[in-house]
């Protein structure tokens, strides 16, 4: 169907689904910009492009609502494995898929009706290697180091898992404080490519929670690669079990880390709609 499109949810992260072979349309970074506002568009959290892969089973582009493309999602990961089950892309429960951010494995775990409930998805290692991530800092690895902000300064630790990520430890968490400073950090110097930021707090050896300003979006309910990102910092600085729940405002992921640092991620997703982009629409993004 051309210009047929889906729209799903990991957590209250949401994306819209298409397949690069079923658009009519250049996907340009206005026309991104247009289908993910609300009010212009259909709204989202960004798009979700099927691709073709030499290298997995799947091929995946990620891009921003801003335009941007990301190098990996957790949740875009665990939706866009849902869309491959649900729509018979795949006949199998296990299957690969190949982004910019590397291959992953995804597993459909759980299903209901026949359609993908609950997926897992092996994120691929925690790296924490500065120059790899990429920041720039003196050190080797970015743990524990200072972030001058004009009006404020933080403790920051960096890791990537595909992508990039700042990991601020916090006694309480701040909605407020994080929407005012999340974007002067994602977009400090320090980072050469932006970077997606996450306030952490522990709740116990097991448990965290955590507020996320994500590179690209801005405030975001739930990330998967986000709460990959935390977990990976909270083992590296021995404050909780390598096997951690990770609670945010849309819900809690399940984080697995062994000792390589490779990550397993388990969450729920759900469809929200389905349908075809109409004709006055296209014609915008044209």
């Amino acid at each position: 169907m051309q210009n047929f499109f889906v729209k799903s949810h990991g957590l209250g992260n949401d994306y819209i689904i298409l397949n690069e072979y079923e658009i009519s349309f250049e996907l340009s970074k206005e026309a991104i910009q247009k289908i993910c506002n609300v009010h212009y568009g259909i709204g989202s959290d960004g798009i979700l492009l099927k691709v073709p892969s030499y290298r997995a089973n799947f091929g995946l582009r990620i891009l921003n609502p801003d335009g941007s493309e990301a190098e990996k999602s957790g949740n875009g990961l665990r939706i866009f494995a849902k869309y491959l089950y649900d729509s018979k892309f795949s006949k199998e429960k296990i299957f690969t898929i190949e982004t910019p951010g590397g291959i992953v494995r995804a597993e459909v775990m759980e299903e209901k009706d026949k359609k993908a409930k609950t997926i897992k998805v092996d994120m691929g290692k925690a790296i924490f290697e500065s120059a790899d991530i990429p920041v720039h800092c003196e050190k080797v690895e970015c743990i524990d180091e200072i972030l001058h902000l004009e009006n404020k300064d933080y403790t920051v630790n960096c890791v990537s898992v595909g992508n990039p990520h700042c990991v601020i430890l916090k006694d309480e968490l701040d909605e407020k404080e994080i929407k005012e400073f999340g974007t002067f950090v994602e977009n400090h110097k320090m980072f050469p490519n932006r970077i997606n930021v996450q306030f952490a707090k522990v709740i116990s050896p097991n448990e965290v929670e955590i507020m996320i300003w994500e590179r690209g979006a801005g405030w975001t309910l739930a990330s998967g690669s986000s709460s990959c990102a935390v977990a990976s910092i909270m083992v590296k600085k021995g404050l909780t079990e390598r096997n951690v729940k990770v609670k945010m405002p849309g819900g809690t992921l399940q984080i697995e880390i062994d000792s390589a640092w490779n990550i397993k991620m388990t969450g729920e997703v759900r469809e929200i709609a389905s349908g075809t982009l109409s004709n006055e629409l296209i014609e915008e993004l044209q």
